[in-house]
């Protein structure tokens, strides 16, 4: 692959390979509990139990294990608001890279402080007023370091895309179809990967891109068939995924496979999270949450259906949590 094309299925095998010493494959699980609420046969993709806490660690991993031997030495660079930060900083500090993440000032301070943990290099800076993909990109031209987009990378994808493989396996043994597969899309890079992966099984299935409301750049784009920025003004409690437009790379496949979109507002995510806490028993972020949000409000045509949902991280500030489980009891 090159930097600019577009990764097959051939591409996220290969990534599988990689990520298997590595990664935790996280198994799918169901509830009676969401089957009698949703009227679905839903299955529940945990990756809130990944490495870091979140699928990003899929790709940041299959993207640095790419990286020559010899030029591991001078390092990467990546921008992220948390997950795709404390991603690449473990996966640097597994293969004994210098890691250095530019971050938001205004991102969690768990992630912030959790991506420190990992032994990486933090610069923060104002979103509303400074280009984090110029910071990033100075910084990387200066230390001659490898750059690790947070999605629009087809390593990166590829990596992604071995959630979609998983759970393209674990259904497949289990002698099911899904209808439908949705997962957060905040630059797109998780659906593209999962949808390589689950259309090459199960060439009818529906991929579905979720996003909080307003932040609907996928759902907008989709729709449009060419790629538009979202009309947002302000903030979502889902932090992970304000990413303005989806990426080149992630749209072209997006689009190619016949992926839709919906969205979900941060009071439906507040309820889906509480309800991942008090009937899944798991920890879920709000951009985690946004696809069983949306599914649990009656955003897809999923009734009588069988659904895969990804739960995408659960890295969430304590008060934050706490407010939010009390808000929705």
């Amino acid at each position: 692959m090159t930097e600019s094309s577009l990764p097959t299925i051939a591409d996220v095998d290969a990534a599988a390979r990689v990520l298997a010493p590595v990664a935790v494959r996280t198994r799918l699980i169901s509830s009676p509990a969401l089957d009698a609420v949703t009227g679905a046969r839903v299955f529940l993709k945990p990756e809130v139990l990944q490495r870091t806490g979140s699928f990003k660690f899929r790709g940041a991993y299959n993207k640095l294990a790419s990286v020559r031997p010899e030029a591991r030495n001078a390092g990467v660079v990546a921008f992220s608001s948390g997950n795709h930060a404390q991603g690449v900083a473990a996966a640097a500090q597994m293969l004994k890279m210098p890691a250095t993440i530019v971050m938001p000032s205004d991102a969690p301070v768990s992630k912030i402080e959790r991506t420190k943990g990992y032994g990486a290099e933090v610069v923060l800076y104002d979103r509303d007023k400074e280009d984090r993909d110029q910071i990033a990109r100075g910084i990387a031209t200066k230390r001659g370091a490898a750059l690790v987009p947070p999605f629009d990378d087809p390593w990166v994808i590829a990596g992604q895309g071995t959630v979609g493989r998983e759970i393209a396996e674990d259904l497949a043994a289990l002698g099911i179809v899904p209808d439908i597969v949705s997962a957060p899309a905040s630059g797109g890079g998780l659906m593209a990967g999962i949808g390589l992966a689950t259309k090459a099984k199960f060439a009818d299935v529906q991929l579905i891109t979720s996003e909080p409301a307003g932040f609907d750049d996928h759902e907008r784009s989709l729709r449009a068939g060419h790629r538009e920025p979202h009309r947002a003004e302000g903030r979502t409690i889902c932090d992970a995924l304000m990413a303005s437009i989806p990426g080149e790379l992630t749209f072209a496949i997006n689009h190619t496979l016949g992926a839709r979109g919906v969205t979900a507002t941060d009071d439906e995510v507040g309820r889906a999270i509480a309800f991942a806490f008090r009937e899944l028993k798991l920890v879920v972020e709000p951009g985690g949450a946004v696809a069983l949000a949306a599914l649990l409000a009656g955003r897809m045509d999923a009734k009588g259906k069988t659904v895969a949902i990804v739960l995408s991280g659960g890295n969430i500030d304590a008060d934050l949590y706490a407010r939010l489980i009390q808000e929705n009891p």
